[in-house]
C-alpha cells in the first residue's frame, strides 16, 4: 500500500477542489496514483465543485441560532433561489449556523470545524454539497453576539422555516429583571432593525470620515441656496441630526409607534443595547447586469434567441 503524504493530498485538492478527506480517500483507493485519483473523484462527482467556484452566488439563505446568552447568524449563498428551497441546502445552512454558535464567527474556524454527523469538516461538506446540487455555494459571512447578563434575541424576516430566511437580525440586550421581557423587546428591536437598516448602534460609532463627507455634501447643498455661512452652519447641524436618525439605531424613530426614539424605548424598559447585527441576503454582491444562472443554462442549452 502506497504511503499517502500530506503534500499529495494538498496537490490533489488544489487540482480538483474536492475536500481534504475525499482527496485522501481517492489517493488511498488508487494506491497514490494522482491521475487515477483525479478520475476517481470525477466519477464520484467530487471534483465538479472547482469548476463552479467562479460563478456568482447571490441567492441562498440567512440562518440564525441561539442559546442562553448568545446567538449566531450565518449567510450561505448559492446561485439560484431554487436551491434555497432545497431541504438538503436548508439543513446545511441550519447546521452551519449551529457550528457558528459553538465556535464563533471566524470563517476559517467555521470551515475547519467538524460538520455534525458527516465525518467531514464544514468546508468538505460544502464541497460535497456543491458537487451534489451542481451550483456554486459559499459561506459568505457569520456573526456571533454574546452577553454576560441578558439575552441575544433573534429575528428572521421572510422565513422559509424557523431560523432560516432572507433577512436576519441579532440584538444583544442587557438589564431589566425578566429575561422573557428582554427577549420580547429584543425581538421587537430586531423587527425595527430589519425595516430601518441602521448602520451603527450609537453616535459614537459613526465613521468620522463618513460624517465629514456628509457634512461636506450638506454644506455645498446649503451654499447653493445663497444663504450666509452662519445660516449654512445651522442648516448643516439640523441635517446632521436627520442623518443620525437614518443611520444610528438609538436615534431612530421607533417603527412600532412612529413617535418614540429607540433610545427612549430601551431606557423605559430599564435595559441597554449591547450590539446588533443585520444580514440581508446577497447585499453588496456585485451581480452582472442582465445575467443569471438560469440564463446561463438556457444559453448553454441553445434555448435562447
Amino acid at each position: 500500500m502506497a504511503d499517502i503524504t500530506a503534500a499529495m493530498v494538498k496537490d490533489l485538492r488544489e487540482r480538483t477542489g474536492a475536500g481534504m478527506m475525499d482527496c485522501k480517500r481517492a489517493l488511498t483507493e488508487t494506491a497514490g496514483e494522482m491521475e487515477a485519483a483525479i478520475d476517481w473523484l470525477r466519477k464520484k462527482g467530487l471534483s465538479a465543485a472547482a469548476k463552479k467556484s467562479g460563478r456568482i452566488a447571490a441567492e441562498g439563505l440567512v440562518g440564525v441560532a441561539s442559546a442562553p446568552g448568545r446567538a449566531a447568524m450565518v449567510e450561505v449563498n448559492a446561485e439560484t433561489d431554487f436551491v434555497a428551497r432545497n431541504e438538503t441546502f436548508q439543513n446545511f445552512v441550519a447546521r452551519v449556523t449551529e457550528v457558528a454558535l459553538a465556535v464563533g464567527d471566524d470563517l476559517a474556524a467555521i470551515n475547519a470545524a467538524p460538520f455534525p454527523g458527516s465525518g467531514r469538516s464544514v468546508a468538505e461538506e460544502l464541497t460535497q454539497l456543491v458537487a451534489t446540487i451542481g451550483e456554486n455555494m459559499t459561506i459568505r459571512r457569520a456573526r456571533r453576539l454574546e452577553v454576560g447578563s441578558g439575552v441575544v434575541a433573534t429575528y428572521m424576516h421572510n422565513s422559509v422555516r424557523p431560523g432560516l430566511g432572507k433577512i436576519g437580525v441579532l440584538v444583544a440586550i442587557t438589564g431589566g429583571s425578566e429575561l422573557d421581557a428582554l427577549e420580547l423587546l429584543g425581538r421587537q428591536i430586531g423587527m425595527h432593525v430589519a425595516a430601518t437598516r441602521p448602520d451603527v448602534l450609537d453616535i459614537a460609532e459613526v465613521d468620522p470620515a463618513a460624517l465629514e463627507r456628509e457634512k461636506s455634501v450638506l454644506a455645498e447643498q446649503a451654499r447653493a441656496s445663497g444663504k450666509p455661512e452662519a445660516i449654512i452652519a445651522k442648516m448643516v447641524e439640523g441635517r446632521i441630526r436627520k442623518y443620525y436618525e437614518e443611520v444610528v439605531l438609538l436615534e431612530q424613530v421607533w417603527v412600532h409607534d412612529g413617535e418614540s426614539r429607540v433610545r427612549a424605548v430601551v431606557a423605559k424598559a430599564g435595559a441597554a443595547l449591547a450590539g446588533f447585527a443585520r444580514f440581508a441576503l446577497g447585499e453588496g454582491i456585485d451581480r452582472p447586469a442582465g445575467g443569471d444562472f438560469a440564463a446561463e443554462v438556457a444559453a448553454a442549452a441553445g434555448l435562447t434567441g
